[in-house]
């Protein structure tokens, strides 16, 4: 049977109304140009061995 008294508690999130996403917008620039120096080198090494 189900306890009631789990039921009942309402829980509150936290939020911050101000959050700074810079950090966020610098990793996935970084993940971007990493992910583009991989493809370019892998393509140059391709023409190379053509």
């Amino acid at each position: 049977m189900a306890m009631p008294q789990l039921t009942d508690k309402k829980t509150k999130v936290k939020t911050e109304e101000h959050s700074s996403l810079k950090g966020t917008l610098a990793s996935v620039f970084l993940l971007g140009f990493f992910l583009i120096f991989t493809w370019v080198g892998v393509y140059f090494l391709f023409l190379d061995r053509l």
